[in-house]
């Protein structure tokens, strides 16, 4: 393609026909077929703005946009592939704020811009990790001595961790592959279940020495343990170093762009991560591509709070 970072970029999208063009080369590989029946005989109407399908039974107009995250937006396909670039380029991510200032849009569309593009990269196909895998957990929120008094007050009177009132993300790393993140609910699962969920039987899992785990080595091909209380971090090959390196980048995102995920959205800035994080080998450019190729998946605001409310743990 004609450009190999964000400033070419944003000079060879200025044309919202090339970008329908672009679009168009990206998902059907330049031959457009029906959204709705799969037809590939399809016109090209309103000067190839849009589509209709060729099928006696079908006939329905559609354009490239339809069943995407750009799906009835006001928002220029310009504006929508600088965003899409933004948020998969930038390594610690961009805020709604930011992201606004830089598009010349408001904040309330910049965070629902970003939501969309969160939910077209989550894992579609989702494989079970094997070999080697490093399990760990980690608290997101903020620190106890600077929550509300009644908050505070609460722990106090219960005698309760500094854990409390935090939410549990669960990695899982297989070395020199993939991590997958969870949220965690005790009330709805344990943490063995969240390991058999992704997971292969024929693997060695390393973890520390939480009670939880245990039972692990009568379950999969072994379970190593790394014992942090006796101050062992590394013994031979075995270690969870790497998912808390990912557990580091995981923070560093939130408490330094995002500053405050609320814990029903959680798991929409894990999955951001999470893709970043496992394609940080490749280029900005390719890993822009292999996004517009996987934008399919339109999330509407109202689904967004819903799901948000219903707090629906992430599907990668």
């Amino acid at each position: 393609m004609a450009f190999k970072n964000l400033k070419e970029a944003i000079k060879h999208f200025s044309d919202e026909q090339v970008c329908r063009d672009y679009l168009i080369q990206q998902r059907w590989n330049g031959n457009p077929e029906c959204v709705y029946c799969g037809c590939t005989k399809v016109y090209k109407i309103e000067n190839g703005k849009r589509f209709k399908c060729a099928d006696r039974y079908c006939k329905r107009v559609f354009s490239v946009t339809v069943g995407t995250i750009y799906e009835n937006s006001n928002l220029p396909l310009s504006t929508w592939l600088t965003a899409v670039w933004l948020a998969t380029a930038h390594k610690k991510g961009i805020s709604s704020c930011q992201l606004a200032r830089d598009l010349g849009i408001t904040q309330k569309t910049a965070w629902f811009v970003l939501h969309r593009i969160r939910e077209m990269v989550v894992d579609k196909a989702p494989e079970l990790l094997g070999d080697i895998v490093e399990v760990d957990e980690t608290f997101v929120g903020g620190k106890m001595k600077n929550k509300h008094k009644s908050i505070r007050k609460k722990a106090h009177e219960q005698n309760l961790s500094h854990n409390f009132n935090k939410t549990t993300v669960v990695g899982i790393l297989q070395r020199d592959s993939k991590v997958k993140a969870t949220i965690y609910n005790a009330s709805t699962h344990s943490l063995k279940d969240i390991i058999r969920e992704y997971v292969k039987k024929d693997t060695i899992v390393i973890t520390d020495s939480l009670t939880a785990y245990k039972g692990l080595n009568a379950e999969f091909a072994g379970h190593e343990v790394v014992n942090h209380n006796e101050d062992e971090f590394v013994r031979d090959k075995w270690h969870t170093n790497s998912i808390e390196g990912f557990f580091s980048h995981l923070k560093r995102t939130l408490y330094g762009t995002y500053h405050k995920a609320s814990p029903k959205h959680l798991h929409r800035y894990c999955t951001e991560v999470l893709y970043r994080y496992n394609l940080r080998k490749m280029t900005d450019k390719n890993r822009f591509e292999l996004s517009v190729k996987n934008s399919h998946g339109r999330l509407k605001y109202r689904d967004l709070i819903r799901r948000a409310e219903e707090n629906t743990p992430p599907t990668n």
